[in-house]
């Protein structure tokens, strides 16, 4: 079991930046890897980027260039820096991971004004 806490959305306006962090409460290493998603009104939940316990990276081709994932693991903390947002980053960004179970964190509002 663990615990994915969210925190770092805001109201932002179109071209600044926002840094997510997913705070877990056990070791993050543990995972085959951690992610970021997203879910915009309207729109189905969707991968934005992907850590694996390598350190290796994935993104969605919507956010990169603009986007960067990476971890801290003494702090089993995973971060998503998201810069040159747009409004149609807006959602609410969660983070995940799995076991033999999937592990859902509550969410974190991103809103990117025009």
């Amino acid at each position: 079991q663990v615990q994915l806490v969210e925190s770092g959305g805001g109201l932002v306006q179109a071209g600044g930046s926002l840094r997510l962090s997913c705070a877990a409460s056990g070791s993050i290493l543990r995972f085959n890897a951690m992610s970021w998603y997203r879910q915009g009104p309207g729109i189905q939940r969707e991968l934005v980027a992907r850590i694996t316990n390598s350190g290796s990276t994935t993104y969605a081709d919507s956010v990169k260039g603009r986007f960067t994932i990476s971890r801290d693991s003494a702090k089993n903390t995973v971060y998503l820096q998201m810069n040159s947002l747009k409004p149609a980053d807006t959602a609410v960004y969660y983070c995940y991971t799995w076991d033999r179970n999937d592990y859902w964190g509550q969410g974190t509002q991103v809103t990117v004004s025009s």
